[in-house]
């Protein structure tokens, strides 16, 4: 019987039952398998899961992920995400998941095979004995040895490319505009311009992801760059090679030689022009296709979507840092603390601002900055916004509303090892400063704000209170809260030597109410009572 406790999984594609078996072992998950589902069926049956779990066949739109009321993590079985609106994932703070290794070998086999079949042109050869024919003169190849391979993309698959094509004693070029030329080196790879591999390789093959940068980069200029007879290989997604093109470099001779895996559309249909050419060799999207991948990416996914909602382990996320678990449990007060920071400046401020710098120190800095920063601005932005907002959501929120965010990271300072800092600046070019660090019980704590140091525990429910340095306040204070039996659980004093102006911060048990705030502002020498919630 499931309780209300569980967290629910909806499986909406195809998965191995070893990775359904991988997330039925967890009791507190609750896995609902429904292969199939069309966009509008998964938009009606999203509601309360927490998890969806898909391969290629989901769409999981816009229209999903509004409907989506608990969703927490998307897993895709695979390396692409291309069917998954990532964006409006991480507008709603729902990490995205992949597994970008789990089929790396077996789609860079199908790459190599693809490229072994068009070179030897065994497709063709197939085709004609099984018609009773014998045309050994028709059917004469080339041999790869020797030969130059262009990869577009060092990722994990292209690496896998790299080495194989090199067992096959072929010189391999690259290009990869994310990848130094000394990391190149060690792979055996040569790293080169787009337009020196167009013009230098025998073959090319594509493992990039599809975006703005790599959609249709092999084109029609391209091709003209490219050596008479080269043989082109697809076997990441359709679109980054431009179908039109490659039609017209075969029916102009340029090009050797086609072999595809994945098109714009799948399936192609049967009146694709590309499926008309001889020299064409093309397959169903099968790069993933192994048993053994199949298994092994769903195995990995689901224990990856078992581990962020049972232990908030983020691994292959797209839209996040990876954290591991043992990192997690030493990140998740950094965590705290940067967002209670942002969240106090945000209210005791009062104003939206246009620039937020987060700066780690120590440790915050080494086990995971970007989490932090993240942190520290759904932090600032939850004072602004109604809609929940979490390190996943908040850089996207942040970058929606102009606000320019900045990552910084900073040794030891002489004071703490390990803090964090947050700077806001609003329109006018006025910034306001958060310092903090943990205590010696782990809970966060604010040493600085603006010209006052402290040692403020931040708690849930929190009153701050600024007023002149003169006797009486800290117990007329206390007296507003002892008659309505408020509980402080603990009080924090600085000061501004330069103005003489104090600075207390009263952690509470309960919120302070109207007519509590009333009294407390209206008290002798109080200049501003401010109640957070944290």
């Amino acid at each position: 019987m499931v309780t209300g406790s569980k967290k629910k999984v909806l499986v909406s594609d195809t998965l191995s039952e070893a990775g359904l078996a991988a997330l039925r072992i967890q009791p507190s998950l609750s896995v609902e398998y429904a292969p199939g589902l069309k966009e509008a069926e998964l938009a009606a049956r999203i509601p309360g899961f927490h998890a969806l779990v898909v391969r290629s066949g989901s769409k999981v739109t816009r229209t999903v992920i509004d409907a989506a009321d608990c969703l927490e993590v998307i897993g895709r079985a695979g390396i692409g995400v291309d069917n998954v609106d990532v964006p409006a994932a991480s507008k709603r703070g729902i990490v995205v998941m992949n597994t970008p290794t789990g089929n790396a070998v077996t789609t860079a086999e199908h790459a190599i095979t693809l490229l072994m079949s068009l070179a030897r042109k065994v497709p063709q050869a197939t085709l004609s004995m099984k018609a009773g024919k014998w045309e050994k003169t028709r059917f004469q190849g080339r041999e790869l040895a020797g030969k130059t391979l262009g990869i577009l993309g060092l990722g994990n698959i292209g690496r896998i490319v790299a080495d194989r094509a090199q067992g096959l004693k072929m010189k391999v070029i690259a290009f990869d505009p994310v990848l130094t030329k000394d990391r190149a080196a060690q792979l055996g790879v040569e790293l080169v311009s787009l337009d020196e591999l167009f013009t230098r390789a025998d073959a090319v093959t594509a493992h990039t992801p599809l975006n703005e940068q790599t959609r249709g980069v092999v084109n029609d200029a391209a091709i003209a760059k490219m050596k008479p007879g080269v043989l082109l290989v697809n076997c990441a997604r359709g679109g980054i090679y431009d179908e039109g093109a490659l039609a017209r470099g075969l029916t102009s001779g340029k090009l050797g030689g086609v072999a595809l895996d994945v098109f714009v559309e799948e399936p192609p249909g049967a009146a694709h022009p590309l499926l008309a050419f001889d020299n064409v060799v093309c397959t169903p999207h099968l790069g993933a296709s192994t048993d053994e991948a199949q298994e092994r990416v769903a195995v990995e996914i689901a224990e990856q979507v078992a581990e962020y909602l049972t232990a908030g382990t983020i691994t292959n996320a797209v839209n996040v840092p990876s954290v591991s678990r043992e990192a997690a449990a030493k990140l998740g007060p950094y965590l705290e603390l940067a967002h209670k920071l942002g969240s106090f400046l945000a209210q005791v401020e009062e104003a939206c601002p246009k620039a937020i710098d987060v700066e780690c120190v120590g440790d915050p800095a080494e086990l995971g900055p970007k989490a932090v920063t993240s942190a520290a601005v759904a932090g600032v932005l939850a004072r602004f916004l109604d809609a929940p907002i979490n390190q996943v959501s908040a850089p996207v929120l942040a970058a929606d509303r102009g606000i320019a965010v900045r990552e910084l990271r900073s040794a030891s300072t002489k004071r703490y090892a390990h803090e964090v800092v947050v700077r806001a600046r609003s329109d006018g070019g006025r910034e306001v400063t958060a310092r903090g660090a943990l205590g010696i019980d782990g809970t966060p704590q604010l040493t600085r704000w603006g010209d006052y140091e402290l040692a403020a525990q931040l708690g849930t429910h929190v009153l701050v209170v600024l007023n002149d340095n003169k006797p009486g306040v800290i117990g007329a204070i206390g007296t507003v809260l002892g008659k309505r039996s408020l509980n402080v659980s603990s009080v924090q004093l600085g000061l501004n030597k330069t103005t003489n102006e104090a600075v207390s911060l009263w952690n509470l048990d309960s919120p302070l109410g109207g007519e509590a705030m009333s009294e407390i502002r209206k008290a002798p020498n109080v200049a501003r009572a401010i109640e957070l919630r944290l």
